[in-house]
């Protein structure tokens, strides 16, 4: 899917916890964990507004759009990351 969340990426750049930012945005840590691994239909802008307050960031550090070329190489890259953890 050429759009992706990269909520992890700022979550590890703000040093916060999937705990923590769960707790400080209102919403459960499942569906917290389901927005950052790209589990999702949709966001609310009320939710989207919320990670931004918390995190001080814009939706578009939050959310990426890749082109099909970039998404083939992401996943490619992310089978062979798994690959190495098995």
């Amino acid at each position: 899917m050429p759009i992706v969340m990269r909520l992890d990426r700022v979550m590890a750049e703000r040093k916060i916890t999937s705990t923590e930012l769960a707790k400080r945005i209102g919403t459960s840590t499942v569906n917290l964990s389901n927005i950052k691994n790209g589990h999702i239909r949709g966001v609310r802008f009320s939710t989207l507004e919320a990670l931004c307050q918390v995190l001080n960031c814009k939706p578009g550090d939050l959310i990426d759009y890749l082109s099909p070329e970039e998404a083939e190489a992401e996943q490619s890259l992310g089978e062979i990351r798994e690959r190495n953890y098995q």
